[in-house]
């Protein structure tokens, strides 16, 4: 089978680089580019992280672009306290790379036209706030013939992290979360969301990073010092691989439970802001009773259940490990 092609929309910090380096080493897919956002730390570090991730795993020659500098409307929220300052863990380093001289949204644009021409799908993995999609998708509306599916890391259908009810990829840029999810129903793109309800159970343990940190892999080498700087930041004897547990889902989308529902993201409210409302009723009376308009909200995929000691040893595996 032909590796299936994707793009990656990162802010890299720690798991986003570990969802950078799975796209890159597993063979059933092809890493077409990778698009930078403001969201774990700011957009240049986010960029010189990501070039260094790619470097390191084998993949300098993936086009990287930087993206969109801040959220739409909010201040900037970062998540040092959980990544460090540099966005890994103290172990960011130069590249010598050139970013491509495009915008993020003019190089997705780019992509998704020429695969277009080519008779060919892309699947948009986005695991970052999500302002660089909303705005390809409301100026460039165009491209949505050339994806596949969006299969985007953030929301909850339970409890948040960032506040008690918002994810922090939504929490960083609720309007652009909003704009995304609203364009993907009006353009009939297929939406899944890999979200906390998911995310925190794809677990490697203390063992395995020290087994990756000994290999001879560079990408091994850097997968296990992150991991074991989140086991200290935690506290804890196991941790997750987060964001690129979404790439997981799209290799083998067998080991991810969803269930559709509508999704709206809630852009005002105090202790609210930031939150995915995952509309989880199922009687049609009181849908079509509802006087926010509940039948409008865009049906996504919601992740609810995933094997996570299968994307665990398909994470490993691509590092060279055997669980």
């Amino acid at each position: 089978m032909n590796p299936l092609p994707v793009i990656l929309d990162v802010d890299t910090g720690i798991d986003d680089a570990f969802a950078l380096m799975l796209a890159v080493r597993d063979p059933r897919l092809e890493l077409r580019a990778v698009t930078c956002v403001s969201g774990n730390v700011n957009v240049d570090q986010v960029v010189t992280n990501t070039e260094y991730v790619l470097e390191t795993a084998g993949a300098a020659h993936v086009p990287v672009a930087r993206g969109a500098t801040r959220p739409l409307l909010a201040e900037p929220h970062h998540a040092t306290h959980v990544h460090g300052a540099d966005g890994l863990g103290g172990f960011a380093r130069p590249s010598d790379r050139r970013t491509e001289h495009l915008h993020a949204v003019e190089l997705l644009r780019r992509e998704l036209m020429a695969a277009i021409g080519n008779g060919e799908t892309i699947t948009l993995i986005p695991m970052a706030p999500q302002t660089n999609i909303a705005m390809l998708l409301r100026t460039y509306p165009e491209v949505a013939p050339g994806i596949e599916r969006i299969v985007f890391m953030g929301g909850s259908a339970s409890v948040g992290n960032a506040t008690a009810t918002a994810e922090f990829n939504v929490f960083a840029d609720p309007e652009a979360a909003a704009i995304a999810i609203a364009a993907a129903g009006q353009l009939d793109i297929p939406m899944t969301m890999y979200g906390l309800d998911v995310f925190n159970e794809v677990l490697i343990t203390r063992e395995q990073a020290v087994s990756l940190r000994r290999s001879g892999d560079p990408a091994a080498q850097l997968a296990g010092a992150l991991l074991e700087h989140q086991l200290g930041v935690f506290g804890r004897e196991a941790t997750t691989i987060g964001d690129a547990g979404a790439v997981c889902a799209v290799i083998e989308p067998e080991g991810l439970r969803t269930q559709k529902y509508g999704v709206r993201v809630e852009t005002g409210g105090s202790y609210s802001r930031g939150q995915t409302i995952v509309d989880r009723r199922d009687w049609a009376g009181d849908l079509d009773d509802d006087p926010q308009g509940a039948n409008l909200t865009t049906m996504v995929d919601i992740g609810l259940e995933v094997d996570a000691a299968g994307y665990a040893k398909l994470w490993l595996a691509a590092l060279g490990q055997t669980p």
